[in-house]
């Protein structure tokens, strides 16, 4: 999941981080690899604190804006003060930075998590990659509202079920 992270921000990094004067350029691949770090680390620690329906509901665009999204606002700032810190970007270019990119990136790893055609990202394997090796479908049980069993079921289904 991370390498596909890295590959969305690269597409992405082009005029936030590697035509950007605010980046030098001695750090452009490591700032892109810190960023797609950072994105799986929020989003990891967003699966961590239990926000299993917050998180369903953003892939499955429920969430609005992303670019107003809680869980994205902390990636954003997260983002923003690595820049700052790690490779010497100024705080206010820092925040410009994330603030572009991140919700645009967000918003094609959302996309492509929703494309039938895209195996590379899917919401199933997303979760376990974020959640170690946790039990998918007892967690979805929970967030259902139902017992680990119905956990065990389609996973569109259980969706509908956290986003109806």
């Amino acid at each position: 999941m991370l390498d596909q992270l890295i590959k969305l921000v690269e597409q992405n990094a082009g005029d936030a981080i590697v035509r950007n004067q605010a980046v030098p350029d001695k750090f452009n691949n490591a700032a892109i690899q810190d960023v797609a770090q950072q994105i799986f680390s929020g989003l990891q620690g967003q699966v961590g604190a239990g926000n299993f329906q917050q998180i369903t509901s953003m892939f499955n665009g429920g969430a609005g804006s992303l670019s107003s999204n809680p869980m994205v606002t902390q990636i954003v700032s997260g983002i923003a003060g690595n820049l700052a810190s790690k490779f010497g970007v100024s705080p206010q270019a820092a925040q410009s930075i994330a603030g572009s990119l991140i919700p645009q990136v967000m918003n094609q790893f959302v996309n492509k998590t929703n494309d039938p055609n895209d195996n590379d990202f899917d919401l199933q394997s997303m979760l376990q990659s974020f959640g170690g090796n946790s039990d998918l479908g007892s967690i979805l049980g929970k967030v259902t509202g139902g017992s680990s069993s119905q956990g065990s079921g389609d996973l569109g289904g259980m969706l509908g079920k956290i986003l109806g």
